[in-house]
């Protein structure tokens, strides 16, 4: 099951970039502190208040007031915006738009600048010991802002389906599917804001799970074959078999003439290793693995692994090699694999 996360851009948003120079007011209470819509038109603003000791937590607050507006029906997957924050502010996104508009919506997006028009407003201090702030979005700006995000999102995802394609059944299509999916999972948060702010979108939807299944379409048709030096009853291979099965990828130590496309080489050298004065044997394991597109002649993905382990018998110290050399694999290379399949890069 995927793990959700509540609207994970907007407090980052709100917390470190909204306007917060509204000056302090104090004397008589005013009517927003009680009903926050009796000073801002509720037809035209999302508005919220909140309160502390100090006025920066009492902005704070009013601003994660505003957020759970949102927060309690819009949903989006953790790693997808870990994922989209990450290529907007590696420059990645900005290399897939076409227009010089388009990106400068995905620059203020990354700069998180004015979003929705949320600000501070108003900040009240009761003359004792407690601030009060009302935060507030125009509805109207968050409508436009969010908009231009979704016709830039749209505009990537149909630049990422050009691209693969080029060569519609490698693992590089897998990646543009796979950031497709990445951006229509930021796409649904997107609308969900412009409906609750009251208005409409007429982008053409193509949900999360259409390019996931795409995607996996391909790792299917794609087989890994693996090749092995100096394995111990298969246990590498089964392994990097176990992480690559993660992904759908099916998994061969194939002896046929026909090569597939996608080949992971793996070499293994266990050898003695003597300390003086220590009554254990020790072995030492290097391992080094590349998996290759054969048809580009390009290695994907490179992995090494190195440990000393020792015992008081060689076989031992070389079982205790091979089994530091899988949890290091279980740990590690379904990591690789991922961050090259799932992150977006530049486009040349």
């Amino acid at each position: 099951m995927l793990k959700k996360f509540i609207l994970l851009l907007l407090p980052i948003v709100f917390v470190s970039c909204v306007s917060t120079s509204a000056a302090v007011k104090r004397g008589s209470m005013p009517s927003w502190v009680n009903d926050v819509y009796s000073s801002f038109d509720k037809t035209k603003y999302v508005a919220a208040t909140g309160f502390a000791r100090d006025r920066a937590q009492a902005q704070a607050n009013a601003l994660a007031a505003l957020t759970a507006y949102f927060g309690q029906t819009v949903e989006v997957e953790k790693q997808a915006v870990s994922s989209y924050s990450q290529a907007i502010m590696n420059g990645a996104m900005e290399s897939w738009i076409d227009t010089a508009q388009l990106k400068t919506s995905v620059k203020s997006t990354s700069m998180f600048d004015n979003l929705m028009g949320a600000e501070i407003k108003e900040v009240w201090f009761d003359s004792k010991d407690t601030y009060y702030a009302a935060a507030v979005m125009e509805k109207a700006a968050g409508i436009r802002i969010y908009s231009e995000m979704l016709d830039a999102n749209n505009n990537v995802i149909a630049n990422l389906m050009k691209e693969g394609a080029k060569d519609i059944n490698s693992l590089q299509s897998v990646m543009c599917l796979y950031f497709a999916e990445t951006i229509a999972e930021v796409n649904q948060l997107y609308r969900h804001i412009i409906v609750l702010l009251g208005g409409e979108t007429k982008d053409k939807i193509l949900g999360p799970l259409y390019y996931r299944t795409e995607a996996l379409k391909i790792i299917k048709a794609n087989p890994i074959n693996v090749k092995i030096s100096n394995d111990r009853n298969g246990r590498i291979f089964s392994a990097f078999a176990k992480e690559a099965g993660v992904f759908g990828f099916e998994t061969s130590q194939s002896a046929s003439n026909i090569k597939p496309r996608y080949e992971l080489d793996v070499n293994i050298v266990l050898s003695p290793v003597s300390l003086p004065n220590n009554p254990n044997i020790f072995s030492r394991i290097e391992l080094t693995a590349k998996l290759t597109d054969t048809k580009l002649n390009q290695v994907l993905i490179p992995y090494s692994f190195a440990s000393r382990e020792g015992h008081t018998s060689q076989s031992e110290a070389d079982n205790r090699c091979i089994l530091s050399a899988e949890r290091n694999i279980n740990e590690n290379f379904s990591v690789l694999l991922d961050d090259y399949l799932k992150q977006l890069r530049p486009r040349k």
